[in-house]
């Protein structure tokens, strides 16, 4: 995960020892908007806009399950790149359609030359106006929420005005704790950062397990954005981040609460195809020679998510 300075890329990891060997991640560079608005720079059109994704990537992830729930997949086409990232940062097996670019780093310099900060998917990109939208997951998963309804005629809502408090909530308190906490625990360099993340980490999945054992889903009945934030984490947590980001208190196999969820999600329709498990296994174990110098991807665990999840039964 390099990045770039003034336009030039640099292949440097993240600087933990200013941080007391704690991992800080950067805010996102391109944080505009696709609106449903006459006045609005970036409208919603079909064709009009690029998803670069990675599969391995939890960020990236989420977008793509937001282009299948919402049917957007004929409107906003697709470039995967590499599951490897290593000193060219993210890379593309084939040049991607819209420059012939063959690493993300050019298309971050395609759109501001002078670009300084790290390279990073996703990235929504608009053809009309030959620049980068947004590389924010949280956001670009709200536009596809909303901002495409008229085009699709899809209109149902992961981010409805009554739940937005306790979706709010639940955002708020897994990102940093869960979804960024992995990290915190993976790319920690000091004994007590990494105490410390694990501690949060496992005190959060411990809350949420509690907590799915009388709900169904996050902000009760109903499947929101919170859930699918946090189901791009728990299906990488026993493949990836109990062994190789030393996560491992407890798999997400052994709460029954937040396993039963997790088989639940990826159940749903069209999840199942966004998940794979090569690109996933291979980028952390591959790419991440610091805390894998061997490289070598490890074959298991087996994992059975297509058994009865058993939601059903929980109703409040």
């Amino acid at each position: 995960m390099g990045k770039l300075v003034e336009g030039v890329w640099h292949d440097v990891w993240y600087d933990t020892k200013s941080s007391g060997g704690k991992f800080v991640r950067e805010d996102a560079g391109f944080r505009d908007w696709v609106k449903n608005s006459p006045d609005a720079t970036f409208q919603p059109e079909s064709g009009r806009y690029h998803l670069y994704v990675s599969l391995a990537c939890p960020w990236a992830h989420r977008t793509l399950i937001f282009r299948k729930l919402k049917g957007l997949e004929s409107h906003i086409d697709v470039t995967v790149v590499c599951p490897d990232m290593l000193s060219e940062g993210w890379t593309m097996g084939l040049p991607e359609p819209l420059f012939g670019h063959t690493k993300m780093h050019q298309i971050y310099t395609q759109a501001k030359p002078d670009y300084s900060g790290r390279v990073t998917v996703p990235v929504l990109w608009d053809k009309k106006t030959n620049t980068i939208v947004s590389n924010e997951s949280s956001e670009i998963i709200r536009m596809f929420n909303s901002e495409f309804n008229e085009l699709t005629g899809n209109t149902e809502d992961y981010y409805p005005e009554a739940l937005r408090p306790v979706i709010d909530h639940w955002n708020e308190y897994i990102y940093p704790n869960i979804n960024n906490g992995v990290y915190r625990c993976g790319f920690a360099t000091t004994q007590d950062a990494y105490e410390e993340a694990y501690d949060s980490l496992f005190e959060a999945l411990d809350k949420v397990e509690a907590h799915l054992a009388t709900h169904r889903y996050l902000a009760g009945t109903q499947v929101t954005e919170a859930d699918w934030r946090l189901f791009t984490t728990l299906v990488r947590f026993d493949p990836v981040y109990v062994g190789h980001f030393k996560c491992n208190k407890k798999r997400i196999a052994d709460y029954p609460n937040l396993n039963g969820y997790l088989k639940e999600l990826y159940q749903w329709q069209g999840v199942e195809e966004t998940v794979d498990f090569y690109h996933i296994k291979r980028h952390y174990y591959f790419s991440h020679t610091g805390i894998n110098p061997t490289q070598v991807v490890p074959k298991g665990p087996a994992l059975d998510l297509m058994s009865p999840h058993g939601r059903d039964e929980i109703t409040a």
